[in-house]
């Protein structure tokens, strides 16, 4: 059975940091892509980063430079490291494989 069991979000001023977690079951994140996204308020579900096979990471442009996607094939765990928070990145985050994705974590910027 997959599971995909995000944390880490929380209330974070502008400027701040966060890390997210994502903790898998079910099947093995080496050697395959695995996706974080987001939904903010009254949006659509916006793509933020992914890890493809070969462990390289891509990310839509708003958070070019500022996240930071990685996995730990070890603990079978995905990561995101968010810096240099923004308003506008105040979201549900979530991770996903195909069509598996966790509850989510709650990132929210705030002064």
């Amino acid at each position: 059975q997959v599971q995909l069991v995000e944390s880490g979000g929380g209330l974070v001023q502008p400027g701040g940091s966060l890390i997210l977690s994502c903790v898998v079951s079910g099947f093995t994140i080496n050697n395959t892509y695995i996706n974080w996204v987001r939904q903010a308020p009254g949006k659509e579900l916006e793509w933020v980063a992914s890890i493809l096979k070969d462990g390289s990471p891509v990310y839509t442009d708003s958070v070019k430079g500022r996240f930071a996607i990685s996995r730990d094939v070890v603990k079978n765990t995905l990561y995101l490291q968010m810096n240099s928070l923004k308003f506008e990145d105040t979201a549900l985050y979530k991770c996903t494989k195909d069509s598996h994705r966790g509850q989510g974590t709650q990132v929210t910027v705030s002064s």
